[in-house]
């Protein structure tokens, strides 16, 4: 017993000497390598696969003399011929203010010619017209015989016609609309569109320096509490004339969501009351504007809008996915709007429908259900209900389905694997590997591993963080803590997933603990874990992070002179929180573009999570980094671009006046003309203000002259 237990530990001291000269075998990244660009070999592309071509063709861009060149792959036998019809089919485009059409063939028309902007060019499905609009009236034009079509005459600076108000642009259609608020109707017959009256929204100066004078730039801007656009959607007959309006008050403090057309081309329109606790579906008639109601769904905190509603074949019914179980999972209804069957349910998240086989009465879709951090892709039958995972293994899928759900593409990885990437069957069953992106050099290098850490809250609760630990840790020494996070609801960053980002790897080499949480609305406990967020957004989710900092200040690993955190916009308003509400627990934090009090952000968003201010006053005041300034003690760097749009730098400016009448020390940075977070030239001072924070503050040693040079 003697003898065995010495040689287990004389193998095991050998053992680690063996890792210990292996390791240094490896060399570390260097500054170029991480951030100019120098080669590394870590990692090497993925084929270039975009979408299906059908059922069991792929398509795959391979570039071959400098060229890109599409390629349709058979899925079974990995065959491939030149794809002849481009992906794109023809397409449409504003050059110098005028729209362009390029027909499949490649061959370019102007189709407008005007000194007026023309914005949001749409081809309707047919391929026989443009639509567009331009000075706030809604157009399209003939493609064949460049025959323009004028649908609206009221466009003003408050009326606009097909083009979005702002907060529907920020917060309902999403910035990925360009502010688009028209629609074709799947024949070609009709365009519906939304007709915004922005005249009693208050307007929000945005101060410009630019110039001896400088400008003001006036935004309809509704905030909290304040009065929204007046909103009224309708459809206009493709060859001109009336618009005929669907049955609802403009007058009425209400929403409406992005609409939805039926296989037959009726107009289904999503409605919402101001509260965004009650959620209607309508369906329009096309001959008198008449609604009739198909869907109604309410919850005690919010609803969110529906981004695709997917319609079975035949007329068998649509699917809706809906989190008012606390879960998000799919139900299937009938045309008329009655509940068929619960497809799916359990304390786990379905994230989207990828694809529908009508014949085989499948239904693919994304979910996180073997753990919160992870998506797969699974398949529920119709027939039967049975839930089926596709995928394999502890890895995070990022999949592409067929048209049908024959075949899907998966990218996977983990935090300690490489992306790579796969072609499987309906079966699950892997019909060949297609890439893997670690690079004929990865094994060669110093990597700083990231770890998948659970951590509990005051009250019970169970959430995930990711630590990524410094490289070549010396025993007994203690590391400063970085925390990046965002903590919006529904916005987690805490996922099972390769980071291919090399920064990194050098606050690793540098002797950072680098850090990312997770609270209870971030998604990892669904519905269920946002309600708790209902009229006191921020607080709940601030005390998380706090009991997340005790649980690192107690590793003997932590420096707990140096807890920081970082984040842009809802990032940048818990990082405020942070060092008041949170003023014990962190020492340092860098607040970008961030939100300082709820009365001061736009109407929908806030309203979803707090009611108004008129509401629930309270709530307002218990959730401001302002009403605990007077705890402020740490060391806070509050960044604003002075022509936020989005979170105006009145946020900004109203906590530094609070700072200011307290006597407090801080560090404030503004950058002239920037919008809501940059990419201009601005992003690289920016990012070294930052690390030079870092350097002088966390680490305690000059600012690398690398950086600048």
């Amino acid at each position: 017993m003697h003898i065995t237990r010495y040689g287990s530990v004389c193998f095991t001291a050998l053992s680690l000497l063996g890792l210990s000269l292996q390791a240094q075998d490896k060399k570390d990244l260097t500054f170029r390598q991480i951030f100019k660009g120098e080669a590394t070999g870590l990692y090497q592309p993925l084929p270039n696969i975009k979408g299906w071509a059908d059922d069991t063709h792929y398509i795959q861009y391979r570039t071959e003399g400098g060229a890109s060149k599409a390629w349709k792959v058979d899925a079974a036998t990995g065959k491939s011929e030149p794809y002849v019809t481009p992906p794109e089919g023809a397409t449409v485009e504003v050059r110098n203010n005028d729209v362009f059409y390029t027909s499949p063939q490649g061959q370019q028309s102007q189709l407008t010619s005007d000194t007026a902007q023309e914005r949001n060019p749409t081809l309707s499905p047919d391929g026989k017209y443009v639509a567009f609009t331009r000075g706030n009236d809604l157009y399209a034009v003939e493609i064949n015989t460049k025959k323009e079509i004028r649908y609206t005459t009221d466009g003003s600076d408050v009326i606009y016609n097909g083009w979005a108000s702002w907060v529907y642009y920020e917060e309902i259609l999403g910035r990925a609309s360009k502010y688009r608020a028209f629609w074709w109707s799947p024949d070609s017959r009709y365009i519906a569109y939304m007709r915004f009256d922005d005249s009693k929204v208050p307007v929000f100066p945005i101060y410009s320096e630019k110039g001896q004078h400088g400008y003001l730039e006036n935004t309809r801007y509704p905030k909290a509490g304040d009065t929204n656009p007046a909103v009224k959607i309708g459809t206009v007959p493709v060859g001109g004339g009336a618009t005929l309006w669907s049955d609802f008050n403009e007058n009425e403090d209400q929403y409406f969501g992005a609409p939805f057309f039926t296989p037959e081309g009726r107009l289904w329109v999503q409605w919402m009351n101001r509260g965004q606790d009650n959620l209607k579906i309508y369906e329009i008639d096309p001959d008198t504007g008449k609604k009739k109601e198909i869907y109604d769904e309410k919850q005690k905190t919010w609803i969110d809008w529906y981004d695709a509603i997917p319609f079975l074949a035949d007329g068998k019914g649509f699917i809706l996915r809906s989190d008012k179980s606390g879960w998000a999972h799919l139900y299937w209804h009938n045309m008329d709007g009655t509940l068929k069957k619960q497809l799916t349910d359990g304390s786990w998240t379905v994230k989207d429908i990828r694809s529908i086989d009508n014949k085989q009465q499948l239904i693919y879709f994304t979910a996180r259900k073997e753990a919160s951090p992870r998506t797969d892709l699974y398949q529920v039958s119709l027939k039967t209900g049975a839930v089926t995972r596709l995928t394999f293994g502890d890895y995070m899928h990022s999949v592409d389905v067929s048209t049908n759900g024959s075949y899907f593409i998966t990218t996977y990885s983990n935090l300690a694997t490489p992306p790579r990437m796969a072609l499987l069957n309906n079966k699950g069953k892997v019909i060949r590997e297609l890439g893997n992106a670690k690079g004929n050099q990865f094994d060669q290098y110093n990597l700083a591993t990231t770890r998948l850490q659970y951590y509990k809250t005051r009250d019970g609760l169970e959430l995930p963080m990711t630590i990524t630990m410094p490289l070549h840790m010396e025993q007994g020494k203690k590391y400063p803590i970085l925390i990046s996070i965002y903590g919006g609801p529904d916005a987690g960053s805490v996922y099972d997933t390769w980071k291919m980002s090399l920064t990194p790897q050098w606050w690793a080499e540098e002797g950072v603990i680098q850090v990312a949480i997770d609270n209870r609305s971030s998604g990892q406990l669904g519905k269920m874990g946002m309600n708790y967020i209902h009229r006191q957004l921020g607080k709940h989710e601030i005390e998380d992070y706090m009991d997340a900092a005790n649980w690192l200040k107690s590793q003997p690993w932590t420096d707990t002179t140096k807890i920081c955190m970082t984040g842009g916009s809802f990032g940048g308003y818990m990082t405020c929180m942070a060092l008041t509400y949170g003023a014990d627990v962190f020492t340092h934090g860098m607040a970008n573009f961030a939100v300082t009090d709820w009365r001061l952000y736009d109407s929908h968003y806030t309203e979803r999570y707090m009611d108004t201010p008129q509401e629930n006053p309270e709530g307002y005041r218990i959730t401001s980094p302002m009403t605990y300034a007077d705890r402020y003690k740490g060391l806070i760097r509050i960044v604003h671009g002075t022509m936020d749009d989005n979170v105006h730098m009145q946020n900004s400016i109203q906590l530094v006046d609070k700072l200011e009448n307290l006597n407090k020390h801080f560090e404030f940075m503004v950058y002239p003309g920037e919008r809501h977070g940059w990419r201009s030239v601005k992003s690289l001072h920016s990012d070294n203000e930052a690390y030079r924070f870092i350097y002088r503050n966390l680490l305690e040693r000059p600012f690398p002259e690398s950086f600048t040079k």
